[in-house]
């Protein structure tokens, strides 16, 4: 494509254009390559004008800038430099990505779910699905990234979408026809995900997280709706939407989806029911009543959290045409998804889990859980949690008397304090265990804490690492440094005997 076709289809401002043949699209200077368009946008950590020069200078044929007066610079000192300035840099972002890379997001039928807990989980259950029936699949997720059978980490939940539409232009190359995505409420407030046509939009729940950055619920609940609303596409063809959370309810009033599927447990909500739930560490059965009959789902998961997880996904799964034979064995198929009430393996009779709970409902839901596993046993729950520094304050009160209430011994230590200090996260988040009568060890190397929390149990007890889940590292005012809660564990587990 060459640079005069490309403004034909620009919302510019303003554009001036140069003879130019593009060969790709970046955001950051350091990716450019000749032949390039460099889109140059602000955000919130740093302002992409102020690159244009290096991009230039990496052989950038074109320039796209949300800035009036660096935009002017280019049309005094590169005339040879196509340019154009547009009013909202992350749109342009995604609408020159798409047009160079020839629109793969038209070549997919993609499903989003977006909410504060679940949407990992959700997403892998509907690719797992989606896979046991032939079709080939685009995941985009916390965890990981899938295009076809090869597997990527992710570095973000939601990327930025030229990051997005590339990996669709990989998964289109080897015949993806499917794509499933993780939407977080930062990706859609920032409208990384602009124009991508949503044929399924999930909602899992909503509960309180991220207001440092939203400011308040509204706002972080307006940031999901938008899923529903279209985010510079078309409306969704479907909505499937758990009746039974309050923040759901609301959705399901104001849906304008072709087709609404509710799900629930509740037995007045939702269309798309579980019933006759039972619940066994390593698995979770129950019968799914549809309007088109009723089947019985087994999976190896765990957990009453996990039944809504397998409804969102097996309502999305029936929205893309499988059958509930289909999803039957689908579910079955399924695997742990990783850091997610992932057991470490143990030859003495301690189970240790690691979850990647990070809220006072998640950890709530998680300890619960828990519970009703050692019930059986006469066990205890033994929860160790930290809070993420540089996040929402407010929330750590919250979940230290959540794992107060719900445990017999709390262990209280880091999770990423990032640039603050980690003793004064603990403080803050120790207030909400004293709220309880629960005893609370403080440990501030998570090391250490983890190997306090199995030390500390017995036959029976379940041992609860949560906060960081999947996650390999450890973010630390002085840097990043490897960490992995399942590995501490197992090196714990392997010591003890």
């Amino acid at each position: 494509m060459n640079w005069e076709s490309l403004c034909k289809g620009l919302n510019a401002v303003d554009r001036f254009c140069a003879s130019a043949e593009l060969s790709g699209v970046q955001y950051d200077s350091r990716q450019v390559r000749h032949g390039d368009v460099f889109v140059a946008m602000r955000g919130e950590a740093t302002d992409g004008n102020r690159y244009i020069e290096a991009a230039i200078g990496a052989g950038a044929s074109a320039v796209v800038t949300d800035s009036r007066e660096a935009y002017e610079k280019l049309r005094r000192e590169h005339a040879q430099v196509g340019a154009a300035v547009v009013e909202r840099g992350r749109r342009a972002l995604a609408e020159v990505s798409s047009e160079v890379m020839g629109h793969p997001e038209r070549d997919l039928a993609l499903s989003a779910v977006t909410g504060t807990n679940g949407k990992t989980t959700t997403a892998f259950l509907l690719e797992t699905m989606l896979r046991s029936v032939g079709r080939t699949c685009v995941l985009i997720g916390t965890i990981e990234t899938h295009v076809g059978d090869e597997m990527r980490v992710s570095p973000h939940t939601t990327p930025e979408s030229r990051d997005v539409l590339e990996i669709f232009e990989n998964g289109v190359r080897v015949g993806a026809t499917e794509a499933v995505m993780e939407m977080s409420s930062h990706a859609l407030e920032q409208e990384r995900v602009w124009g991508l046509p949503v044929d399924v939009a999930m909602f899992t729940n909503l509960t309180q997280d991220h207001l440092d950055y939203h400011g308040t619920m509204e706002n972080y609940f307006a940031a999901k709706a938008r899923l529903f609303e279209g985010v510079g596409a078309p409306l969704p063809r479907v909505a499937v939407i758990n009746s039974d959370d309050p923040y759901g309810k609301r959705l399901i009033v104001g849906s304008q989806a072709s087709q609404l599927m509710t799900y629930g447990l509740e037995p007045s909500s939702g269309d798309y029911r579980a019933e006759e739930i039972t619940l066994h560490a390593g698995e979770t059965r129950f019968i799914f009543k549809t309007p088109k009959g009723d089947v019985p789902i087994r999976s190896s998961l765990t957990g009453r959290v996990n039944v809504y997880n397998l409804l969102a996904a097996s309502c999305a799964a029936l929205a893309r045409g499988l059958t509930l034979e289909e999803i039957v064995a689908g579910a079955a198929s399924g695997a742990q998804v990783p850091g997610r009430f992932e057991v470490v393996p143990a030859s003495n009779n301690l189970t240790v889990v690691v979850d990647y709970a990070h809220t006072d409902d998640a950890l709530r839901n998680l300890i619960s859980l828990a519970r009703e596993l050692v019930k059986e046993r006469g066990g205890k729950v033994i929860t160790l949690f930290g809070c993420g520094g540089d996040r929402d304050k407010t929330k750590r009160p919250r979940m230290g008397r959540a794992a107060g209430e719900g445990s017999d011994l709390v262990v209280l230590t880091s999770d990423n304090p990032r640039s603050e200090d980690p003793m004064t996260i603990i403080e803050e988040a120790l207030a909400g265990v004293r709220e309880t009568e629960t005893k609370c060890i403080v440990e501030r190397d998570r090391a250490e804490a983890i190997g306090l929390a199995i030390r500390a149990a017995r036959a029976g007890d379940i041992v609860l690492l949560a906060g960081k889940g999947h996650e390999k590292i450890q973010i630390l005012r002085d840097g990043t440094v490897p960490f992995d809660d399942v590995a501490v564990a197992a090196g714990v587990l392997k010591e003890i005997g």
